[in-house]
């Protein structure tokens, strides 16, 4: 089988820096962590993306898309878009939608 090389993401080091502090936190929604983990993985020349796809639980076709996500937005690629729709009212209560 022929392995096809990877298209290597250029981090600049404040980015590889903001990736790695994303994925050590804790608090930090895994979504965003699993971005960054591929974005970083994706910056090592080593990195096979059959192996990495499985790793994370995603496709190698959204491992893909989010190269060029981030290639186009930068940072902005690991964070969410918004959505349409109402935004969630807080009370003391606990959130809803109205």
């Amino acid at each position: 089988m022929r392995r096809r090389p990877p298209h290597l993401i250029e981090l600049s080091e404040q980015d590889q820096q903001l990736f790695e502090d994303l994925v050590q936190d804790g608090r930090i929604e895994q979504r965003v962590a699993r971005r960054a983990r591929i974005l970083l993985a994706m910056s090592d020349p080593a990195t096979v993306i059959a192996q990495l796809a499985d790793k994370v639980e995603v496709t190698r076709v959204a491992i893909w898309q989010l190269c060029r996500r981030y290639e186009e937005l930068g940072l902005e690629a690991v964070f969410d878009a918004p959505r349409s729709g109402r935004p969630w009212e807080i009370s003391p209560l606990g959130a809803r939608r109205n």
